[in-house]
């Protein structure tokens, strides 16, 4: 009830409906699904929600079926206890693999993935090639750290007894993304309070917190075999176009993440902005947009994609 009566706020910034879907133990997950076409799937990162595409959403529902999930703990979906929801990777793979499964998206999709959606968008893909045409990446990865790359400093704190209660007590890890997530403007009212709308208490950001504890670092994280996995699985998908879009001051997906999906795609799209930062969508809609369209033709045509 809160978020929805805060939703009034914002209301101009996010004028969807979202819908419900029962992920299975009484867990709804929410999804915004407008338009009509060849399906886009968006997925997002922490601590972000759908909000985070609603610039996509809107410019790209003209002409296609836009999908945006909310991941369980996330924006408008439920926010269930630890007993209830291990929120891990694995479980954040097959969640947006029942949701599309459930939407009857089985092929032609294309796939924008942010952050966390990284490996839980690519981990879908990889499960299943042929339910995508296109793959998009925005300041993400679907790979552990390579050689040479380090943890980024910056996340240090977040992680542990301390991170709990910089996270979940003094909302800092959302406060701090919306800080420095943009490097070029800065975000209106409204938009703060979009962001923030979903997550008033300590209780609602325990899945941010859950987010930075299951990072895979080394084999002792829980998902570490998960992420390899899906590392694995991006062999299968290596036929697909890829268009990478980077904001180069991003602290947490530097460039050298960047530069190790060109090492995978050699042949992939790059449009790289070394003003912006890692919410790159929300400094440059009006530009990304026309490059995703296009993408998307080029591709088509060319390639004889659906």
């Amino acid at each position: 009830m809160g978020v929805a009566m805060k939703q009034c706020s914002f209301s101009e910034e996010y004028p969807f409906t979202g819908k419900s879907w029962d992920r299975g133990n009484g867990i709804r997950l929410n999804y915004v699904d407008e338009g009509e076409g060849e399906p886009i799937v968006c997925v997002h990162g922490n601590p972000t929600w759908s909000f985070h595409f609603r610039n996509m959403i809107r410019g790209l529902s003209t002409m296609n079926r836009v999908i945006a999930i909310d991941h369980v703990g996330c924006g408008l979906s439920d926010k269930p206890q630890p007993e209830n929801y291990d929120y891990r990777l694995k479980s954040r793979i097959e969640d947006l693999e029942g949701l599309l499964d459930h939407l009857g998206i089985n092929s032609g999709a294309t796939l924008i993935a942010h952050d966390w959606g990284g490996a839980i968008g690519f981990g879908v893909a990889g499960r299943n090639p042929d339910r995508f045409s296109h793959l998009v990446a925005v300041n993400t990865a679907a790979f552990p750290l390579q050689p040479g790359m380090s943890f980024p400093p910056i996340l240090g704190p977040a992680r542990g007894f301390l991170g709990e209660w910089l996270i979940r007590k003094a909302n800092a890890f959302l406060l701090g993304t919306l800080l420095i997530g943009v490097k070029t403007r800065k975000f209106s009212r409204a938009e703060k309070a979009g962001y923030k709308a979903p997550y008033p208490t300590s209780s609602d950001r325990l899945a941010i917190h859950r987010f930075v504890e299951d990072i895979p670092v080394s084999a002792a994280d829980p998902s570490w075999e998960t992420l390899l996995q899906v590392e694995r699985n991006l062999k299968q998908l290596e036929h697909l176009p890829l268009l990478l879009l980077w904001g180069e001051k991003d602290p947490v997906f530097n460039n050298d993440f960047r530069d190790h999906w060109l090492k995978l795609w050699p042949s992939a799209q790059v449009h790289s902005w070394p003003e912006a930062g890692h919410l790159l969508l929300d400094e440059f809609p009006n530009t990304i947009l026309p490059i995703v369209r296009k993408f998307r033709t080029e591709h088509r045509v060319r390639g004889g994609l659906v």
